[in-house]
């Protein structure tokens, strides 16, 4: 696990000074070794440099970046397989000097290039410098585990695993896109490939990025997409037989990535999701795995006990810290340094928390994402094809056009209800559309698009994004898969992946999904929704293997969010924050803001009105990433 950083100057004016102040800022995704170059080109100066964390061969024959024939590499990321593809290589007449899966992924694309990532099971982001073809090459993993950013302005291009890497450069102007400012405070984070920032991307999941040295062009070419896993027929196996196939591949996804040199363990929640991973992988050895919990005093949001008990149950080393407000109030200032870009998932703090907890023991972690995804276990997708599926469309649009000319401020009682003109202004955007996609993008917002232009200064039309497909998903297999595609495709990659992504980097340690395994996606793509959700049971086939390794008393209990008791800390230890931050002389300073309205939400909150605390809670994520990487010059 890495961090990569480089440029491709058609200016010719970078530097090799300008590369190792880029690649530096992200120190903290690899403290054991650096690599900086720069490449004089007829046409460019290519600079390639690599931060390395070192996880496999922890010897200096790992260090990047690593050179063959005509390629040079940086790369970021494990690809598990790598001992199989170098058995293919070196029947093919290649030789190896190190044990590290870098020089398998480049020796493999001297051999086949881009048919390289058919063969790879991993997680990467990864750039080619190819000097006789006179091309650079960037690549990002089938889920967008790793993530890479680029900037192209001005006959410039910049690449990095984090936006402050860009920012290090001189050329790269930090100049607010005020639609990006839109997504985020309807979703708490910016879809891909939009960013914070005008003329900056992140690269798509699944995609490359070649670089024409001659030409000076960039194209964008998808390799694989989740949606066309979706689109093939549903298989007709048995119960049985997909449980049984399903269970194998998810040993198989789980024991590689137990690769490793270093110390690996697992964050346990105590959901089904990282039980399924402690349980097969302590199940397949006599070591005890290594599991940690961290837990909260409030007992409505604690689920330490039952993950100590599920850990007793199955032997592992169990860590457990249980943390408060004091130790929420101490990561808050930090969290614009870790997420770069205003991120405000609700749980951004207890995963950096868990993450610091961790390091002091292991360098690799294995985490659960993806489960709610491939296995079907938000209620969200129940309540989008319930809500689209319950009355006939002329009378859902009937209701919709009522709802538009009747204000929710005026209905009795429901409007004393929690978050209720949210709620209304969604449910007439969702019978206006009639669509499970659509209702599932209403559902997913903090604000619709209507408050964000209440809440902002000026309003702006929005970016389209991957909740807005609509013939893409025409030939889906599944109604309900339909949605576990868009879902995939926003929420978990631009979300949850980012979240533990930048929380495990931020104490140097790795992150692997082996949830997100894509033979498991793939397979699970094909397996009807009768089995997904089953008796009114979410996560059957999950649930149904997890419970052949843990009694099904210890499991079943109702879900509780891995998030914070933010609702509660902003009332009482976090408040003055809130105010701070949240102030009207604050809200001034980046004019992005309608601070009347802002002012009088916070207000209402504070005064014990039934306000959803994520929209101020988006508000004052921004407003810290604002003071750091804006104000902060």
């Amino acid at each position: 696990m890495c961090g990569i950083a480089g440029f491709i100057d058609f200016t010719q004016k970078s530097d090799t000074g300008i590369l190792r102040s880029m690649t530096d800022a992200m120190a903290h995704r690899g403290p054991n070794d650096a690599g900086y170059e720069v490449y004089e080109h007829p046409h460019a100066s290519i600079g390639l440099g690599q931060r390395r964390l070192s996880i496999l061969d922890l010897s200096s024959s790992g260090h990047q970046p690593m050179h063959f024939e005509q390629y040079s590499i940086i790369f970021n990321g494990e690809i598990y397989n790598f001992k199989e593809i170098r058995t293919e290589l070196e029947k093919l007449g290649h030789s190896f000097h190190s044990g590290a899966d870098t020089e398998v992924l480049l020796k493999g694309y001297a051999q086949w290039q881009g048919k390289i990532l058919d063969k790879c099971i991993g997680m990467f982001a990864f750039v080619i410098y190819d000097r006789h073809a006179g091309e650079v090459v960037l690549f990002r993993d089938r889920a967008g585990v790793k993530p890479l950013y680029y900037y192209w302005h001005n006959r410039t291009l910049l690449f990095a695993s984090e936006l402050k890497g860009l920012c290090e450069h001189p050329s790269f102007k930090k100049e607010i896109d005020e639609k990006s400012l839109s997504l985020f405070l309807q979703y708490s984070y910016i879809p891909a490939p939009y960013t914070i920032y005008r003329n900056t991307h992140k690269l798509k999941p699944g995609h490359l990025l070649k670089v024409s040295l001659e030409k000076e062009v960039i194209s964008e070419h998808e390799y694989w997409n989740v949606l066309n896993a979706y689109k093939q027929p549903l298989t007709h196996l048995s119960e049985g037989d997909v449980i049984r196939h399903t269970e194998e591949l998810m040993h198989s996804a789980y024991s590689y990535r137990m690769v490793s040199d270093v110390p690996v363990g697992v964050f346990l929640s105590g959901g089904y999701d990282s039980a399924s991973v402690a349980a097969l992988l302590q199940s397949n050895t006599s070591s005890r795995i290594k599991t940690f919990t961290i837990g909260y005093k409030e007992p409505q949001w604690d689920e330490s006990r039952e993950a100590k008990k599920i850990a007793m149950h199955l032997g592992t080393e169990h860590h457990e810290w249980i943390v408060g407000p004091k130790d929420a109030q101490e990561v808050l200032h930090h969290l614009p340094e870790i997420y770069d870009e205003p991120f405000a998932d609700n749980s951004t703090v207890p995963t950096t928390l868990v993450s610091r907890f961790a390091s002091r023991e292991v360098k690799v972690v294995l985490s659960a994402d993806g489960g709610d995804e491939v296995f079907a276990g938000y209620n969200k997708f129940n309540q989008s094809l319930r809500y689209t599926g319950s009355f006939p469309r002329p009378i859902q649009r009937t209701l919709s056009a009522a709802m538009s000319v009747v204000s929710p401020e005026v209905i009795p009682y429901f409007n004393k209800q929690y978050n209720f003109a949210s709620r209304y202004e969604k449910m007439k955007l969702i019978w206006a559309s009639g669509k499970p996609q659509h209702a599932l993008k209403y559902i997913s917002q903090y604000l619709t698009e209507n408050e964000v232009n209440y809440y902002t200064a000026s309003p702006v039309d929005g970016y389209k994004t991957n909740f807005d497909m609509n013939g893409e998903l025409d030939r889906m297999n599944d109604p309900l898969n339909r949605l576990l595609a868009v879902d995939y495709k926003t929420f978990l990659v631009d979300n949850n992946l980012v979240k533990v992504d930048r929380a495990t980097m931020s104490v140097s340690i790795e992150g692997r999904e082996p949830m997100l395994d894509h033979r498991l996606v793939e397979f699970l793509a094909q397996v009807p929704a009768s089995l997904k959700t089953k008796d009114g049971i979410n996560k059957y086939i999950l649930k149904t293997i997890v419970h052949k390794y843990i009694p099904r008393p210890l499991m079943e209990r109702p879900k509780r969010p891995f998030i914070a008791p933010l609702q509660e800390w902003f009332r009482d230890d976090l408040k003055e924050q809130m105010q701070y931050y949240l102030s009207g002389e604050r809200l001034a300073k980046s004019g992005l803001f309608n601070v009347p309205h802002v002012e009088q939400l916070l207000n209402h909150y504070l005064s014990g009105g039934k306000v959803s605390h994520q929209k101020l809670w988006n508000m004052l994520v921004f407003q810290l990433w604002y003071s750091r990487w804006i104000e902060k010059l």
